[in-house]
């Protein structure tokens, strides 16, 4: 087999490169391009689900980033175990063909307990009284020690939050990637995984933070392009093949959505006061909306409302469909987990998960980055509050709290969605703002392919 790097560049596109992003340009230059007709939804776990299996989410269960779990009444987010997907596996598949192969999954979602080789992903520690350290997990566990003593702690916090994106005191702008990108060097200079599936989500923080079309995206697509061309350079000395890929383009947003609020207007939501704060409870819900991005599944407890919910968000500005039965079977995502309609937003509009009416009574973790207890997904975490004033004085003293043992919550965040201006899920109209796979080498790639398609077009790749 042929040994290959396959470099995720998260948030990529073809409107993207040029004279910023001179390492890829000519990477493309040298080999074939074809563009990826999004996952649906064309969010991160749906999205790698279909590459890594071939199957749509009707097969392989994974309808988006999270979903309410019926038995469990609970909606759950970013869960890692990777036997929540179905079906099997490429890397399952050429190991079955070469018993030699070996396969490396670095940040790669749903990376727990796979049966890939050799794995790192982030994954923080909560010891009994409360308190969080920032962590990773690897498989072998002596990777992680061994990991951590050369490349130093990784910097958790300019993965996700305020601090991701931005030069902060918690690391640089491209921290996070940067030290992904180390830790597939370090990956294969010990053992030379035949497939070394690598995850670099630098463009994904100000892409969505700022808009695609904002000056300061110039300045990421330039340290993105720098972490490529290095992971490049490095694979070619070591006589590895590099696939270059991405999951989702991200388009200009200027519209949030709350469907929650709109359903709680309609006395459909049922909510419940702790500790004099309000928490949306599902179980006792007629009907709620579970937000990802552009994509809200919509699940019932009543379904003698189906009709008036359809109605309803079918004359909502901003919403481009409502999927049911027939729909989603069309668009490969019938399957339980999925909400018993969908809602597909404009391609300039987004979901959220805000459900309360009154800012007071929102709940503790809403000001929080907290990406398992938000009932949906939140890239209003990717800002400080601008209300609070001297609010990075606040992080210190929150800081120091947690440094002494005290008992603290870092809400900094806002609740103000119209902060964000960048979202994916949908399908873009614009084909240059489909994700990308560029094969070096004489591969000859069809313009554009399924996002199914892809986990063949790797296959091959390895075969040679």
């Amino acid at each position: 087999m042929k040994r290959t790097a396959v470099i995720n560049v998260v948030g990529l596109t073809e409107s993207l490169i040029g004279a910023h992003t001179p390492n890829i340009a000519a990477f493309l230059k040298t080999g074939s391009k074809a563009n990826i007709v999004p996952a649906f939804p064309a969010v991160t776990c749906t999205a790698q689900s279909n590459y890594v299996t071939g199957k749509t989410p009707t097969e392989h269960g994974i309808v988006a980033n999270g979903w309410y779990h019926r038995e469990l009444a609970e909606v759950q987010f970013w869960k890692q175990s990777n036997h929540v997907v179905h079906g099997k596996k490429l890397w399952d598949e050429l190991r079955e063909i070469d018993p030699a192969f070996t396969c490396a999954k670095l940040f790669w979602w749903y990376n727990m307990y796979s049966t890939a080789d050799y794995s790192i992903t982030p994954r923080p520690m909560y010891p009994a009284d409360g308190r969080k350290f920032f962590d990773i997990y690897a498989w072998p566990y002596s990777i992680r020690p061994e990991i951590k003593e050369e490349l130093g702690e990784f910097p958790f916090p300019t993965f996700w939050g305020p601090a991701a994106g931005i030069n902060s005191p918690q690391g640089s702008a491209d921290a996070a990637s940067r030290w992904i990108a180390d830790s597939a060097k370090w990956i294969e200079q010990r053992f030379s995984p035949t497939l070394n599936l690598i995850y670099l989500p630098h463009l994904d923080y100000n892409l969505q933070r700022l808009g695609p079309k904002h000056p300061e995206i110039a300045q990421d697509l330039q340290q993105i392009d720098s972490i490529v061309g290095d992971l490049i350079s490095f694979s070619r000395t070591r006589g590895v093949q590099v696939v270059l890929l991405s999951e989702y383009g991200i388009t200009e947003v200027s519209r949030p959505i709350h469907l929650n609020r709109l359903f709680r207007e309609q006395g459909w939501v049922t909510i419940k006061e702790e500790l004099g704060l309000e928490l949306l409870d599902y179980g006792a819900s007629k009907v709620f909306a579970v937000a990802d991005h552009q994509v809200a599944q919509i699940y019932f407890n009543d379904r003698s409302l189906e009709s008036a919910v359809r109605k309803l968000l079918e004359k909502q500005e901003g919403i481009e469909s409502v999927l049911g039965g027939n729909e989603k079977a069309k668009l490969g995502i019938s399957h339980i987990r999925a909400g018993d309609l969908i809602a597909v937003a404009t391609e300039d509009a987004w979901f959220t998960y805000y459900y309360w009416l009154d800012d007071v009574r929102a709940p503790d973790f809403a000001r929080c980055v907290d990406i398992h207890r938000k009932p949906g997904y939140d890239p209003v975490e990717l800002f400080l509050d601008p209300q609070i004033s001297a609010v990075k004085i606040k992080i210190l003293w929150r800081l120091l709290q947690k440094k002494l043992g005290f008992r603290m919550l870092m809400d900094v965040i806002p609740l103000d969605a119209t902060l964000v201006k960048g979202s994916h899920g949908c399908r873009p109209k614009n084909v240059g703002d489909y994700p990308l796979l560029i094969a070096g080498g004489d591969t000859k790639l069809p313009s554009q392919v399924e996002s199914t398609e892809v986990y063949q077009i790797l296959k091959q790749q390895l075969l040679g």
